[in-house]
């Protein structure tokens, strides 16, 4: 890659270190890599594409979320680390089903065969407050209190494995209780924790959460569509991302969504900007690839 933009692309992108902590990538070839039928369709994203992106952005480093459509089959998410623009450019979560037993066996296997790669373990937990958790089918809302959840938590904390969990606010006690039962494992919470679906009094549980000095915080413009009632730019959101900013600092923030294409790049660089216009340039550098790095552990 070439050397960080001090005045950024035509004026858009920020200076110092960018990167991008939540990306999915889908292949042009869906019958080489093919997607599971009961799982969203997605629009192709191919990694040969976004890497012409990144490289025109000069983002610094990229964290592929492998998505939920590949269920557990990581062969995409693997072609993707082999194809990235520089050496150690991609690190990637993996997804596999937190409630099967064989989960830390194979968990283990996809590690070992990407040291230093594989950064994080995700976990869904999505579905509406007061129905039942899953306990087979596609891989997200599993129960958290499930003992073999605390299984895997464990096994990949012993892997080096950050936990990552889509949610909605329902779930930050259960959340909780297990970040405060694995407190040296880190926990990232995606897309602000879906702040919008829900109360008021699970909005504040979820900022609890950043009482545990290892729970951090997604920003991403998908969490703040959850929050707000307007269009673009969305400025009724920008309390509660103040709010969550307060709570966890630039130090346990994160930014996630930066788009594939320019268009989408320039949305999403003039949205944080407004979003975080109260917080130091110092702070907002964090957010926007500081924090990344020292999470990820990108050189």
């Amino acid at each position: 890659m070439a050397g960080v933009l001090a005045a950024g692309v035509d004026g858009v992108r920020p200076a110092g270190v960018l990167i991008e902590s939540h990306i999915h990538l889908f292949a042009d070839d869906p019958a080489r890599f093919p997607y599971n039928s009961a799982s969203y369709k997605p629009q192709r994203e191919p990694v040969e594409e976004y890497v012409q992106f990144a490289r025109k952005v000069e983002i610094n480093h990229a964290v592929i979320v492998h998505p939920e459509p590949y269920q557990d089959d990581h062969r995409y998410l693997e072609y993707c680390l082999a194809h990235e623009p520089s050496p150690g450019f991609f690190k990637a979560t993996c997804l596999f089903d937190p409630i099967d037993p064989q989960t830390p066996q194979r968990m283990r296997a996809l590690v070992e065969r990407h040291p230093g790669r594989i950064v994080a373990l995700r976990i869904h937990e999505t579905h509406t407050a007061g129905t039942p958790s899953t306990t087979s089918g596609l891989i997200r809302d599993r129960d958290l209190r499930d003992p073999q959840m605390a299984v895997t938590w464990r096994a990949a904390h012993e892997l080096g494995l950050d936990i990552q969990i889509h949610c909605i606010p329902h779930y930050a006690v259960q959340i909780g209780e297990l970040a405060a039962k694995f407190h040296e494992t880190p926990v990232i919470l995606d897309h602000l924790a879906r702040a919008g679906q829900g109360t008021p009094e699970e909005f504040e549980q979820v900022l609890n959460l950043a009482k545990l000095p290892q729970v951090y915080m997604k920003y991403s413009s998908a969490g703040v569509e959850t929050v707000s009632k307007e269009p673009y730019p969305h400025l009724d959101a920008k309390p509660v991302v103040k709010r969550v900013y307060e709570a966890f600092g630039a130090e346990r923030m994160i930014w996630g969504g930066l788009g594939t294409n320019m268009t989408e790049f320039e949305r999403e660089v003039k949205l944080f900007d407004l979003m975080f216009d109260f917080a130091p340039e110092a702070e907002r550098a964090k957010i926007r690839g500081l924090t990344a790095q020292r999470l990820f552990r990108f050189s």
